[in-house]
């Protein structure tokens, strides 16, 4: 874990990093819950397979906002370097904001992942660092320390240097199950997925219309005994308002105006009915094809029939 502090050092170590393919990256900032935060470190790994931490090189550059500049020119900017960070949008607050060219964010990869193979609890990198890469006890205490004091402790150092190593762990271990749901379609196998399809279908029907009688049940319930509020639900109520005019109210209304109608409406299969022949209108039709998926139970009844028992 290289703790750099010295400017010329830390720039000459921004400079081999314009050599690298992929960079996992992490900050500390300091007087954050301030209107004028500062960059007090900048942590960046080159090495995924690292798991200590000895490839992480802290650059302390609270006091060179100079360097910042050329760190976003150098690595930020440069669309060959792949960034990877988690919550990348508050890093890139300090770090290039739009500017920033191949930024990838393993919290944007979390949230496209299904529940069903990401079951956690929420998308932090603590949690997913301890849930996916099997890290145990991941400390986040140094979080809300006090990085614009120096020295900085060892405790938060070695906070420093680990999240790049969990970051790096985490993108790794996110791509792989980006793989599992986004497979080629040519490839799959319709029978497999068919056969999961049937195996879970029941389940799902059955808790699907069971959590939706039990809502009804509890917002009834809160009703009739004039709760607001119980240990796990709150009910809400909202008044909504639909406004509504003739279209004849409407044309006039433009007409006195000087409005311009001039627009096409979706002539629907009621509103047709409703204008009886519409041969006399230069009506324009745009064609769509659109996919259902349907079950083919009956094929299916019979297929299980022949299956001996």
């Amino acid at each position: 874990m290289p703790y750099i502090t010295n400017p010329n050092d830390i720039s000459s170590q921004i400079a081999a990093y314009t050599q690298a393919k992929t960079l996992w990256v992490d900050t500390e900032v300091a007087d954050y819950n301030t209107k004028k935060p500062r960059l007090s470190l900048i942590q960046v790994l080159d090495e995924s397979t690292d798991l200590s931490g000895d490839r992480v090189f802290i650059l302390d550059i609270l006091e060179y906002p100079d360097i910042t500049e050329i760190f976003i020119e150098k690595i930020m900017l440069n669309p060959a370097i792949e960034k990877v960070f988690h919550n990348s949008s508050f890093d890139l607050k300090f770090l290039g904001k739009n500017k920033a060219k191949n930024v990838i964010c393993t919290l944007e990869i979390a949230k496209k992942i299904p529940y069903y193979l990401l079951p956690v609890p929420n998308l932090q990198l603590k949690t997913l660092a301890e849930n996916l890469c099997y890290f145990p006890n991941v400390d986040k205490t140094q979080s809300q320390s006090d990085w614009g004091q120096r020295p900085l402790t060892k405790s938060q150092l070695h906070y420093a240097k680990m999240d790049p190593v969990y970051l790096a762990h985490v993108h790794h271990r996110l791509l792989q199950l980006t793989q599992l749901i986004n497979p080629n379609p040519a490839n799959e196998d319709l029978t497999a997925l068919a056969q999961r399809y049937r195996e879970i279908e029941h389940n799902w029907k059955s808790l699907d219309t069971e959590i939706n009688h039990i809502k009804d049940r509890i917002k009834a319930a809160m009703q009739a005994q004039n709760l607001s509020e119980s240990d796990y639900f709150k009910l809400s109520s909202y008044e909504k308002t639909t406004k509504k005019v003739s279209f004849d109210e409407l044309a006039k209304f433009a007409q006195e105006r000087g409005i311009n109608l001039d627009f096409p409406i979706t002539v629907t299969q009621n509103l047709q009915k409703q204008l009886g022949l519409t041969d006399g209108l230069p009506i324009q039709e745009e064609k769509s094809i659109n996919s259902r998926l349907n079950f083919k139970e009956k094929e299916q009844d019979e297929a299980d029939d022949d299956i001996p028992f």
